[in-house]
């Protein structure tokens, strides 16, 4: 599977290949020129209370992995279209706003996706 990570606030790489953003918030200070992105998949993010809840607390960061993974169980159909656009980009590129490159939620993504069968 070639998805990769990348904070959005890094510079534009052309192996970054297709670019979605998967924060609930617009990146502060970013245009949407600047950031590069393809696909906004909100709705994939963590939603707004577990956020909240979750505000980068390390000592929440397993609790948080668990919740948001039964989160994402209710979004099948987001996790397929991810699939499918590396199916057909060959490279799609999570892009997050954290400052912890470890610990934010395009990481938990990426453990489930590579969790789902292929289809």
């Amino acid at each position: 599977m070639a998805i990769k990570l990348k904070r959005v606030y890094e510079p534009l790489a052309p192996q970054d290949g297709y670019r979605v953003l998967v924060d609930r918030l617009w990146p502060r200070g970013l245009s949407a020129e600047s950031a590069h992105v393809d696909l906004w998949l909100r709705r994939l993010a963590p939603s707004t209370e577990l956020r909240k809840w979750y505000g980068h607390d390390m000592a929440k960061w397993p609790e948080f992995q668990a919740r948001y993974r039964e989160e994402l169980s209710a979004h099948g159909e987001l996790l397929d279209l991810v699939g499918d656009i590396e199916r057909h980009r060959k490279t799609v590129t999570l892009l997050f706003g954290a400052k912890d490159e470890s610990h934010n939620e395009a990481n938990v993504i990426l453990d489930v996706l590579k969790g789902r069968p292929s289809s």
